[in-house]
């Protein structure tokens, strides 16, 4: 991440309004190049940030360079890398102990209630279709049958969200020359 803002272009900026000015990077400039990404799927991988894989391996494997890590944040559109980059098992409780108090509390808190309206199924064929879920509220998470419904704590909740954040969008290689020219067009 400390790559991130190098080759943004510098703009000067009266922070306290005080009319001393401070020459910062131009963050805004990231919002050009993800128009650029939006909507093209062919030209990236997935891959799954294993427990405590940093950006910075994940751009030295795919690109052999630590320093392109802000490719990986900027292809994710990750703007926050504490929080929107997945949590090792100690830094995720900790997370859940400030945010609810405690493991225990996160784990007995209700979060929120889901209807599983199409549970997942494999077919004859081996096609998986996933499972789909409402999130719907008290009264009709108690009118659905037992299989039809699961309550989602608080701990649970965080989990997921946190593992969701595990799959990620690489640049394909082939791509990546391209990119760096057009970013640093942009940042001239």
């Amino acid at each position: 991440m400390a790559h991130f803002f190098n080759n943004f272009p510098s703009v000067e900026y009266d922070m306290g309004r005080v009319n001393v000015p401070l020459t910062i990077q131009n963050p805004l400039l990231r919002f050009k190049l993800q128009d650029i990404l939006k909507g093209r799927s062919a030209l990236y991988y997935e891959h799954i940030v294993e427990e405590d894989q940093s950006a910075q391996f994940i751009a030295n494997r795919y690109y052999g360079d630590v320093t392109l890590d802000w490719v990986i944040f900027l292809v994710n559109d990750i703007f926050d890398y504490e929080y929107e980059w997945p949590m090792n098992y100690q830094k995720f409780t900790a997370y859940v102990k400030s945010k609810y108090g405690s493991i225990e509390s996160a784990l007995n808190t209700t979060h929120h209630y889901e209807w599983i309206y199409q549970p997942r199924e494999v077919l004859f064929d081996g096609t998986i279709i996933p499972e789909d879920v409402i999130i719907v509220d008290k009264t009709t998470f108690d009118s659905l049958g037992l299989n039809e419904r699961r309550e989602v704590s608080n701990y649970v909740y965080e989990e997921n969200e946190n593992e969701n954040k595990r799959n990620v969008k690489i640049l394909q290689r082939q791509f990546l020359d391209q990119f760096l020219e057009e970013a640093e067009s942009i940042f001239e």
